[in-house]
């Protein structure tokens, strides 16, 4: 299989999540908040996969050994750089996860349940049974619990799969998205969090997006079973995105219902 055919397989995937509702619906200060409160675990979890890329596709272990394919290696490399270490728009070092939870409190979303549930999750031998306990949905847990059954799986092929079709190589279609359906309602009024998706855009748009697919030739080669796994992997990857943006669509659906009963 080739990378043409497997993006023409995804195809009416992404289009599914391109497409999605749920960003219409961002219409408020409100709507943006709890879409942050849900998104926030897509947020942190897209480090675990980086990550478990990094530990099998660089060399993390004593003595050095130079790795396989050096470009991929970088590629890595510079992600794990910006996404731990990057700067916010205040030019100050930060995570993109912490700089999300900053954006988080700009619009007044509760940061403290996320922070709790993440602080719990402390052992990838026992993180599944910790998910299912946590105070998430069910949407929530069955996204992290497919992230960590992946990362779980050590199949660097399964883990580039579900970091390039279902995270990295989409990021950019999502976040214009939102910021195209928000407009002078949302994200483009806090600045934080328009920082936060322009840099996302900035990166992933244009230096990471062919790297990736690199990557995911390099692991594959000629193995036809890897070329199907990657196949499976990703579609699982955007299904399981698409069941989130469902289950934040639902909720943005009953507050306004609410809203509407309470007047």
């Amino acid at each position: 299989m080739k990378i043409e055919n497997l993006e023409q397989e995804l195809q009416p995937l992404r289009e599914k999540l391109k497409n999605h509702p749920l960003y219409a619906q961002l219409e408020s200060v409100e709507d943006i908040t709890t879409f942050m409160e849900s998104h926030v675990y897509a947020v942190w979890d897209f480090m675990s996969l980086l990550k478990a890329l990094q530990q099998h596709l660089t060399c993390v272990s004593l003595p050095w050994h130079p790795a396989d394919d050096t470009s991929v290696v970088r590629f890595i490399n510079e992600i794990v750089l910006e996404e731990e270490s990057d700067f916010n728009e205040e030019g100050e070092p930060k995570s993109h996860f912490e700089m999300y939870l900053d954006a988080m409190q700009e619009v007044q979303a509760d940061t403290q349940k996320a922070e709790a549930i993440i602080s719990s999750f402390t052992d990838l031998k026992t993180i599944s049974n910790q998910i299912e306990t946590a105070e998430l949905n069910r949407a929530e847990k069955n996204f992290l619990q497919f992230t960590f059954e992946v990362i779980n799986s050590q199949r660097p092929h399964r883990i580039a799969a579900a970091f390039t079709f279902g995270r990295e190589d989409l990021i950019p279609d999502m976040f214009l998205g939102i910021i195209e359906q928000s407009g002078e309602k949302g994200a483009s009024n806090y600045k934080k969090l328009e920082y936060y998706l322009k840099r996302h855009i900035e990166l992933d748009g244009d230096e990471h997006g062919p790297l990736a697919l690199r990557m995911i030739k390099a692991l594959c080669g000629t193995d036809d079973q890897k070329w199907n796994d990657v196949l499976q992997y990703s579609k699982q990857a955007l299904q399981f995105r698409i069941e989130l943006w469902d289950s934040i669509a639902e909720k943005l659906k009953e507050n306004k219902g609410n809203l509407v009963n309470a007047l």
